[in-house]
């Protein structure tokens, strides 16, 4: 089993420090020289270890992949790329605290966009770009794309996936799991794409229109603006990021479906048709709460859009300071941080999905009052739901809200009064980004304490992986053979 992971190591630090070129090609048109350090060496000693493990096991070829080494992968894998991503703060200098630049990277790739920096705009270019591209390799998942880059490890990419891949329910779209990982790749690409012109037909420069298509699909929140979108003051741009933030906030593979002829499949799915009600319920209810802060219906609908789907889908880009909103419209947001966007989708949070299978139990469990000898079953897509599902996302619950717990206690004992504490673990857990009060979308998460940090940082992994990934390694059942 170590072999295998080092190997799958070896690999998905090459490609990681390969994409350290983009930002270096922006320093060198910026005319950057803290590129050479903070990028392009990191990335040859990267090429020089990496290259030489898969030098010494290149004769190990076809090795079975268990269960067991399907956790270690995405697991040390997820950590050391939260690592790796540390390295360019540090050697720019941008970041010196080495708990900050942790937290920052691993915030980064798990799509949680908390943050230490106050003045992001003041970051040399190649940084900026280099963490909002975090959160776009973390988005789609950095073991699916080792995957679909390199079909020919000779181990089972299944297993790796299904430890990645966010929801209760997992399978392939296609016969082969390379195949899938490369067209949900493919998909998440061209959408970066298209997003990128229409920001620069809006009159973003190209830099920033490619980093908040990054920020925004990636469902990350960084932003090249201490404003965030906020600081453009458009109405377009507005528009075209609540377009993109609710449509990386859908499962990928309904994507797949409707290239294939098969949209139906998107319009029958139980978890798209309660995701779309959702946005539209929360930001009508909150453009009539804020109405009076904006003069008319329209301005208060587009800020209410983007912060609903802003934080429904754990983006946390913003245009407006939510904290300073009435209560009310405060409460549906804080609400929403519970939710989360779709199962296979790159949202972080509960996922939808989980509500829906919580509330039709709950359902269930009253109708059998009524009826104790009754039969009911859960029923998804128009088909009954297997009961296993139900076991699944009630034990997930129990866990997820475990670790809001210890968080929270973790937060408090950094500083932070009970209420910033509390949005703060379902910021960082759910990888939303901001929370309210001390943690507010205006605010940032550099004044924890050190040890606080680094347990954050183990918060957004375990949110990021579905929790079990993370801790099943504190189970002396992992440990039995």
């Amino acid at each position: 089993m170590a072999i295998t992971v080092i190997r799958m190591l070896a690999v998905l630090l090459l490609i990681i420090a390969t994409t350290f070129l983009i930002p270096s090609a922006f320093a060198l048109y910026y005319g950057e020289t803290i590129a050479i350090k903070a990028f392009l060496f990191p990335m040859l000693f990267v090429y020089v270890v990496a290259g030489l493990f898969l030098f010494i096991f290149r004769k190990k070829k076809n090795m079975r992949l268990s269960t067991r080494s399907g956790f270690a992968i995405v697991a040390s894998g997820w950590i050391t790329a939260g690592l790796l991503g540390a390295v360019p703060f540090l050697l720019s200098g941008t970041i010196t605290n080495v708990f900050d630049a942790i937290f920052e990277s691993v915030s980064g790739f798990t799509t949680t966009g908390a943050t230490i920096l106050s003045d992001v705009e003041n970051l040399p270019k190649c940084i900026n770009m280099w963490r909002v591209q975090m959160c776009w390799l973390g988005g789609m998942g950095i073991v699916a794309l080792t995957v679909a880059l390199m079909p020919l490890l000779g181990v089972g990419g299944f297993q790796l996936i299904k430890a990645e891949t966010t929801g209760p329910e997992k399978g392939k779209i296609t016969p082969k799991i390379t195949m899938t990982a490369k067209l949900l790749w493919f998909i998440y690409l061209g959408m970066t794409v298209v997003q990128t012109i229409l920001l620069l037909l809006c009159g973003m420069s190209f830099f920033d229109a490619l980093a908040h298509s990054f920020s925004t699909l990636g469902t990350g929140g960084f932003s090249t603006r201490n404003a965030s979108i906020g600081h453009y003051n458009s109405a377009a741009i507005d528009w075209v990021c609540i377009t993109f933030m609710a449509l990386a906030g859908v499962n990928f593979s309904l994507y797949y479906q409707v290239l294939i002829g098969k949209g139906r499949e998107m319009l029958e799915n139980t978890e798209f048709k309660v995701y779309v009600s959702i946005l539209f319920v929360c930001t009508l209810a909150i453009t009539f709460i804020i109405m009076p802060l904006y003069n008319n219906f329209f301005s208060a609908l587009r800020f209410s859009a983007f912060q609903a789907v802003s934080i429904t889908t754990t983006t946390g880009l913003g245009t407006a300071d939510f904290d300073k909103w009435p209560a009310a419209a405060q409460m549906i947001i804080f609400s929403l941080m519970f939710i989360g966007g779709s199962s296979g989708s790159t949202s972080g949070g509960v996922k939808v999905v989980r509500w829906v299978v919580m509330s039709k139990q709950a359902s269930n469990e009253i109708r059998r009052m009524i009826h104790p000898h009754g039969i009911f079953s859960i029923r998804l897509n128009g088909r009954a739901g297997r009961k296993d599902i139900v076991f699944n996302v009630t034990s997930f619950m129990l866990v997820y809200f475990i670790l809001l717990a210890i968080t929270t206690f973790v937060a408090s004992c950094g500083g932070a009064d009970l209420f910033s504490a509390f949005t703060a673990s379902l910021a960082l857990v759910g990888n939303v980004g901001p929370g309210f009060a001390m943690v507010g979308p205006t605010q940032n998460y550099g004044f924890f304490a050190d040890a606080a940090k680094l347990w954050f940082s183990f918060a957004m992994l375990a949110g990021r992986l579905e929790l079990y990934t993370m801790i099943i390694f504190f189970f002396p059942v992992y440990w039995r053979k």
